[in-house]
């Protein structure tokens, strides 16, 4: 799966919260949170990754197991392919064809399947990880809190993701910036990404031909 949609969006955007009482010329209070990182790695992003990786293992398996049955129904067309009346060849290669269509249609339908599951599994929790980053800015009094994704460079101390993740968890979330304590997943460590859909499953070749 690709990653989150909503996410993609609301990396591309801040989270900016304006307190009251703040002069135009008074120095703003700001922070940053990796948005992503803190819903994946939420109690409930860690499992939600642990459900999807499972549906997409048992639909790559099946996708698997039936692209090497039209592999070798492929290799075996090719052996009659001298043997058979051109009739029955045909009937083979047509039949051969419908199945390689299905089978297209089968990964299509599987890719909607995990996006939807995979929506309706994290949504909830990008609603509670946005809820955390607003109850922290009105508690410590922050101005703008950016999501991590749209800046090039921010100061460690600046980053408050591990207690915006505490405080989705239901914690408090103390006080202090949060980026030091968990890195954030990559391809090497840290929290597995969600799982991406299945590479496209392309045809075996061209059907074979009487």
């Amino acid at each position: 799966m690709r990653l989150f949609a909503r996410l993609i969006a609301a990396a591309t955007v801040a989270v900016v919260l304006t307190l009251f009482g703040k002069t135009a010329s008074a120095q703003m209070k700001v922070g940053v949170v990796d948005v992503q990182r803190a819903v994946m790695q939420t109690e409930d992003g860690l499992r939600a990754q642990a459900t999807l990786k499972k549906l997409f293992d048992n639909r790559q398996q099946e996708l698997n197991k039936r692209q090497i049955d039209m592999q070798k129904q492929k290799e075996d067309i090719d052996k009659q392919s001298h043997v058979l009346s051109q009739a029955a060849l045909q009937k083979k290669v047509d039949d051969w064809t419908r199945q390689m269509q299905e089978l297209q249609t089968t990964f299509v339908e599987y890719n909607k399947e995990l996006e939807k599951k995979q929506k309706e599994l994290t949504d909830p929790i990008f609603e509670r990880v946005i809820g955390s980053i607003k109850r922290i800015a009105g508690q410590d009094s922050y101005d703008i809190i950016m999501d991590k994704a749209t800046i090039a460079f921010v100061r460690s101390d600046l980053d408050l993701t591990d207690r915006v993740i505490q405080m989705a968890n239901g914690g408090g979330g103390g006080a202090g910036g949060g980026g030091g304590a968990a890195p954030a997943p990559g391809p090497s460590g840290g929290a597995a990404p969600a799982p991406k859909p299945p590479a496209p499953v392309a045809p075996i070749g061209p059907a074979p031909k009487p």
